[in-house]
């Protein structure tokens, strides 16, 4: 029977993390059609379950850290290993901050930086209570100027049911109460927010955070509310001859539509979505904030000591990333140029391609049979940001999946996919950290489905894919696995140097040997310049042989200074 949690622990927000995210992945299409406010852009759900995603791989991280094996829906024995509960809520808070995407996805993100702040000194009822109201509070002071009718007004509501449960109730009963208030919160919306009225549809920010609470409630109870399915929304307001339609998912941080006094008016606003997260002391953030509000709208500013995520619609995207470097450090930087995407989310799909950096010539060829366009690494020179827009370019697509395969190029390829969109050109990177990766996102890629499902598969295809790199130590040195000498064969998993040998064969083997402890269902070995096709012989039978249940597929990557890759998925 499943072991269902007296106080909110550690286990529960796993589980919780879980439980959210597999919800918005079966609503996440639903919930993009109804995205109606200000105008339809159709990416609320996508941008929540992207946030989510985040937030779980943090936990999980953590977990792992603490030897705890994978997740399952809910505990059936004794407890695992595991991080004690201020420790998982807080990795929860922060992977949210780190991965928010769009305006919803940025106010859940602090949503559950003040549940955290709160559940990191206890779970029980009154504690989970208090934390969906200092959840409540912390949103709306991060949004500039609050809208009613929207994910603030609904997680308000939710706040409200949990508190007025009777002392000594319980975690069922207070998260029955906030789910329960906050989908009648919800049904309410469409005569908060006259947009929502005129369309037949309920605020979609406040449908993803009802089910992000379900998910609250299943975790406690062990039993998933009944799921309400929505409507697309109806006709839309047409807006005046000439002019555009605004794009960008403002989910309680845009002006009313109904008073243009307010702000935004309907088919218009600013030209551009700027999106980064700021390394920076309180009071610079407090002069931040003053700044981009003078510059534009949409403007929410979310989280804390020392680490900030700021969301702001603007016209001059140069002044916005300006006022992030005067208050601090600003990285992660997204520009995304609305003129390119004012249409309607439902119209057929544009031409989309992959662009891909590879670092040999034999990938090159097998990544171009897959209609990807490829830059090629040249020993020691990485691609420049120039390169990658060029390609891009060359791409000649209206959607662009962008895959740096390798961390030290994800900011290169950042301020690449910057400088296109403002040409117009929709481009997603995904932060793939080696080749292995790559190869696994463009396995997955079709270009029949929408763009957020395509990237949200190829991310997740990526992420599940474990990679390794083995090299030849250079010098004596210190490593996280030892000492090495020069010549001594380094296996690295995920960055680190996790094992020192003395040849590839042997190396190799142990390598394996620790990734599919883990688990695993498919090794990728890609061979470099000089290595004999013999050892992805020999490594495809090693693994056949103490893993049936594996299947290995063997690449000639052609890359002149690194014998072996190896990823496991």
């Amino acid at each position: 029977m499943p072991q269902l949690p007296d106080d909110f622990d550690a286990v529960a927000v796993r589980t919780w993390c879980s439980l959210a995210l597999e919800a918005l992945g079966r609503e996440r299409a639903a919930i993009d059609a109804i995205n109606v406010y200000p105008v339809p852009d159709g990416d609320t759900g996508t941008n929540l379950f992207l946030t989510v995603e985040s937030a779980r791989a943090a936990v999980e991280a953590v977990f792992a850290a603490h030897g705890a094996g994978p997740s399952a829906p809910f505990p059936t024995g004794p407890a695992s290993a595991g991080p004690a509960c201020a420790e998982a809520v807080r990795a929860m808070a922060h992977g949210a901050l780190i991965g928010a995407r769009g305006n919803s996805g940025t106010i859940l993100a602090q949503l559950l930086r003040g549940m955290a702040a709160v559940l990191a000194d206890g779970g029980d009822a009154d504690h989970l209570a208090r934390a969906l109201a200092q959840a409540a509070a912390a949103a709306r002071r991060a949004v500039a100027h609050p809208v009613e009718g929207t994910i603030l007004t609904v997680a308000a509501a939710a706040a409200r049911a949990a508190g007025a449960v009777a002392a000594g109730s319980g975690l069922a009963a207070v998260a029955q109460a906030a789910h329960a208030g906050a989908a009648e919160a919800l049904e309410e919306t469409p005569g908060r927010l006259p947009v929502l009225g005129r369309a037949g549809v309920v605020d979609a920010g406040g449908q993803g955070l009802v089910t992000v609470l379900g998910a609250l409630l299943e975790t406690v109870t062990g039993r998933a509310p009944v799921h309400v399915p929505r409507q697309a929304p109806g006709p839309l307001p047409v807006a005046a001859e000439g002019a555009a339609a605004p794009v960008g998912e403002c989910a309680g941080a845009c002006a009313d539509p109904a008073n243009p006094a307010d702000g935004a008016v309907p088919g218009d606003g600013p030209a551009f979505e700027v999106i980064y997260l700021l390394e920076a002391e309180d009071g610079a953030v407090e002069r931040l904030r003053d700044r981009l509000d003078t510059l534009g709208d949409s403007l929410v500013v979310v989280g804390g000591d020392g680490l900030w995520n700021v969301h702001v619609h603007v016209d001059d995207a140069g002044a916005a990333v300006e006022a992030g470097v005067e208050a601090g450090r600003p990285h992660r930087i997204r520009i995304t140029h609305f003129g390119a995407a004012r249409v309607h989310p439902h119209t057929e799909p544009a031409p989309r391609s992959v662009v891909v950096v590879v670092p040999g010539e034999e990938l090159r060829g097998l990544c171009e049979e897959a209609d990807a366009v490829t830059v090629l690494v040249r020993p020691g020179k990485p691609p420049a940001s120039g390169e990658l827009v060029e390609a891009i370019r060359r791409a000649h697509a209206r959607e662009v999946v962008l895959l740096p395969n390798d961390a030290n190029l994800r900011h290169v390829a950042a301020v690449a996919a910057e400088q296109v969109r403002a040409d117009g050109i929709r481009v997603a990177v995904i932060p793939t950290r080696a080749v292995v990766q790559g190869i696994a996102a463009l396995a997955v890629h079709e270009p029949g489905r929408s763009f957020d499902e395509d990237v949200v598969a190829m991310t997740a295809a990526a992420g599940a894919t474990r990679h390794a790199e083995l090299a030849v130590a250079e010098r004596q040195s210190w490593t996280t696995a030892g000492i090495c000498q020069a010549g001594d064969i380094l296996g690295l998993i995920d960055g680190d140097v996790a094992v020192i040998g003395a040849d590839l064969p042997g190396t190799a083997r142990t390598v394996l040997d620790r990734m599919l402890a883990a688990g695993g269902e498919l090794v990728t070995l890609v061979l470099g310049e000089h290595v004999p096709d013999t050892l992805g012989d020999a490594l495809e039978a090693y693994v056949r042989e103490g893993h049936l249940a594996v299947d290995t597929t063997v690449y000639r990557g052609g890359h002149p200074g690194t014998p072996l890759l190896i990823g496991v998925e």
